[in-house]
């Protein structure tokens, strides 16, 4: 168990935390949300010690381990994998090494004989001898192929180094464990397994991410960082989210009697209590859900960007063909080969595949930025397209405001048109006066939607569009993609948004392409599919 008791940090004038009082037991996952900049990332450095409060104070019980995700991917570079993650119970490591040191003395004397006893009932107390076997499976769970454990860290790629940090903090069963935002760059088998992983863990889970589906699948509680207070709630994420906006929307009709609003809620408690016997973590959120009073769900004051496309013009029976497209890498490396299929009226359709350069390559061909190296593809006459970029960094390379930023992309060119929509993704007064090359990677995204918003445009290409938001405007985009009428091509690391807007997953690789008319998770869960889609590779 953890303990947080009285916690302040500022930074100048800015409180970040003011007075946090807070426990974490085992047995529960707790997801840390709150909007960009709300001190998320700092709050775990706090728990994990990185950070000193200025007042108050963290203890973790005594005897207990602590196991926090590194972010630096170069830290153990000289390092062997295995070694790497058997690193992360530093005690075990320091005994494992000093055992082998005396061990391989070629004078071997009384005093360490009496250390090698020390060492090896120590080693067997820290369960030394399952060590390896337990760093390789979860290092194989974690899609780390075998052939890569005896290797040095230096020689890994970014993705497969992520993945070794990961195994490396969840190495022997910490009491308490620390991750922030641990989905990053992981495929989807490695975030199911992941899931899976924590859902099944018996002590003490923190864990930053923006990543709804995932938070869904393994958070018993939320802690919402907001104003300067942290706070606790039963439940997971979308709990929090669906009851939090529940008592705003109630709070906000003043008509309706009290005794109508607490029969709402606790309507609202049963169907989601029912609901939770479907998840991974069934028994526990269930009970947890059951003990839930009305005056535990509270209005949320988080702001949430208003976004909603619309087409000018209706689009017609064409819209797009594809015939034999192929790309090459400049590297040599196949991204696609021979990707054909028809897009249909209304379709959604979700891209996906193990290498994310081959869909953004894809799109770059079908936005026109780009030229395919065999085949062909037709818009239909009707369609109006436009594209969402995986890096719009170059958009905002200029010294223009953002109302001028904006206006370039508008036929509209009143100022209080052009404020109307900065101001619907929560861009107003002094903040849309702010300098485009400023702006941070959110606030740039949020920007090129203002720009898709104002475009008109009935098919959308959006590539990896969540990245740098924040949980409120996912979920904004999320409903906005929804409600869209006219046709989506989009690749998302969001699991929901793919599962809740697409209506067909096309996968591309080396050696061809799937096209399936079902949602995402009728595609993961499929053993059909599994099969063909191992020969894409």
């Amino acid at each position: 168990m953890i303990t947080v008791q009285n916690v302040s940090l500022r930074y100048g004038k800015r409180v970040l935390f003011d007075e946090v009082n807070i426990k974490f037991v085992p047995g529960n996952c707790y997801g840390i949300i709150g909007a960009n900049g709300a001190g998320k990332s700092t709050f775990l450095k706090i728990l994990s010690g990185e950070i000193e409060p200025q007042t108050g104070s963290v203890a973790l019980n005594p005897g207990e381990r602590l196991a926090v995700l590194k972010q630096d991917q170069f830290q153990f570079d000289q390092y062997p994998v295995l070694d790497t993650v058997i690193l992360g119970h530093a005690r075990l490591y320091q005994v494992m090494k000093e055992r082998e040191a005396i061990y391989e003395k070629e004078e071997f004397t009384d005093a360490d004989g009496e250390r090698a006893a020390e060492l090896e009932a120590e080693f067997a107390d820290l369960n030394g001898w399952d060590a390896e076997t337990e760093a390789a499976q979860i290092l194989s769970g974690l899609g780390v192929s075998e052939d890569l454990h005896y290797t040095k860290m230096e020689d890994l790629n970014g993705n497969d180094k992520v993945k070794v940090l990961l195994a490396q903090a969840l190495f022997g069963s910490p009491d308490v464990l620390l991750l922030d935002e641990p989905t990053n760059n992981l495929d989807i088998e490695t975030v199911i397994w992941l899931e899976n992983f924590l859902a099944n863990f018996k002590n003490t889970v923190i864990v930053v991410s923006h990543d709804r589906h995932f938070l869904d699948e393994v958070c018993t509680h939320v802690v919402d960082i907001d104003f300067s207070k942290v706070q606790l709630y039963s439940g997971n994420y979308t709990f929090w989210y669906e009851s939090s906006q529940l008592a705003l929307k109630q709070r906000q009709d003043a008509n309706k009697k009290a005794e109508d609003k607490r029969k709402e809620l606790e309507d609202f408690i049963r169907r989601f209590s029912a609901n939770a016997s479907k998840s991974k973590q069934a028994t526990s959120r269930a009970k947890l859900l059951e003990k839930l009073t009305i005056e535990d769900i509270k209005p949320s004051s988080r702001k949430y960007p208003y976004i909603a496309f619309k087409s000018d013009r209706e689009a017609g029976d064409q819209i797009l063909s594809v015939d034999g497209l192929s790309k090459t890498a400049e590297d040599g490396t196949v991204l696609f080969r021979n990707v054909s299929f028809m897009a249909n009226r209304g379709d959604k359709i979700a891209f996906v595949g193990k290498n994310v350069l081959a869909v953004s390559a894809l799109f770059d061909i079908l936005a026109g930025e780009s030229k395919p190296d065999a085949g062909t593809f037709n818009w239909g006459v009707t369609i109006t397209t436009s594209y969402f970029p995986k890096d719009p960094t170059s958009f905002f390379e200029t010294d223009l405001n953002l109302v001028d930023w904006l206006r370039q992309f508008s036929t509209e060119k009143d100022e209080s048109f052009i404020r109307g929509f900065l101001g619907r993704m929560l861009f107003s007064g002094e903040e849309s006066l702010k300098k485009a090359s400023v702006l941070s990677g959110g606030e740039k995204v949020r920007c090129m939607l203002s720009k898709l918003m104002l475009s008109g445009a009935n098919a959308l290409i959006l590539d990896d569009p969540t990245n740098h938001l924040d949980l409120e405007s996912i979920t904004a985009l999320n409903n906005g993609m929804n409600d869209f009428p006219g046709n989506l091509f989009f690749y998302s690391h969001d699991h929901q948004i793919i599962q809740t807007v697409a209506n067909r997953i096309i996968e591309i690789g080396p050696n061809g392409m799937l096209d399936k008319l079902m949602t995402y998770d009728e595609y993961l869960q499929s053993d059909t599919v599994r099969e063909q889609r191992a020969r894409l590779y």
